[in-house]
């Protein structure tokens, strides 16, 4: 099978299904208007990266594992003396993916790492921002099959970025959760609640 002709299976979902239930959910007459996603940003912070290489190689080792995709050293942007950290400093690593990568990568976050997090009831739906992105953090990176439990030296965190064109959070919400992803449902505060009530 070629690479060309080849659709990611969640890719193949928003064409023929999420496209249209979405349109219809938000009275968007407009395909092209339609909430998608356009990228996933995965983080990984190391508090010991300036002091310890071999730290920094792994962490880059796992990110690229992971993601399918070769991680890059993210560096300090201005020094801050209280944590000891000059300019230009490694402080992690990242990796922002696009396309049928990034369609690849929350498949396997949804069918395989999340079922694999110790107590997991659903991503908090406070992670939304007013400009359709939802972040949220996984605590340890052995969630991921793609990590060798035995060479792991030290469990890492990650921050994860969900950048979508909605244009708020409902719209950012529906959709993450027509793709499946197992997010709890957005509460409405007081003043909502009251307003619905009239």
């Amino acid at each position: 099978m070629s690479k060309e002709k080849y659709t990611p299976r969640l890719r193949e979902k928003y064409n023929k299904e999420i496209i249209t239930k979405l349109g219809d959910a938000f009275k968007i007459t407009n395909k092209m208007r339609v909430p998608k996603i356009v990228k996933i940003s995965i983080n990984m912070g190391l508090g010991d990266a300036k002091d310890n290489k071999n730290s920094l190689k792994q962490a880059v080792d796992e990110l690229t594992n992971i993601t399918g995709q070769k991680a890059v050293i993210t560096r300090a942007k201005k020094a801050i003396s209280n944590f000891k950290l000059r300019e230009g400093d490694p402080v992690g690593t990242k990796v922002t993916l696009r396309g049928n990568m990034m369609y690849e990568f929350l498949d396997r976050l949804i069918s395989i790492a999340t079922p694999r997090i110790r107590d997991f009831r659903g991503f908090s739906s406070k992670g939304f921002d007013n400009f359709g992105n939802y972040n949220f953090g996984i605590t340890e990176q052995i969630a991921f099959p793609e990590i060798d439990y035995d060479k792991v030296n030290t469990i890492r965190g990650m921050n994860l970025t969900i950048v979508t064109t909605a244009e708020n959070a409902e719209e950012s919400h529906a959709l993450l959760k027509m793709f499946g992803f197992p997010i709890n449902d957005i509460k409405k505060n007081k003043k909502d609640l009251v307003h619905e009530e009239k």
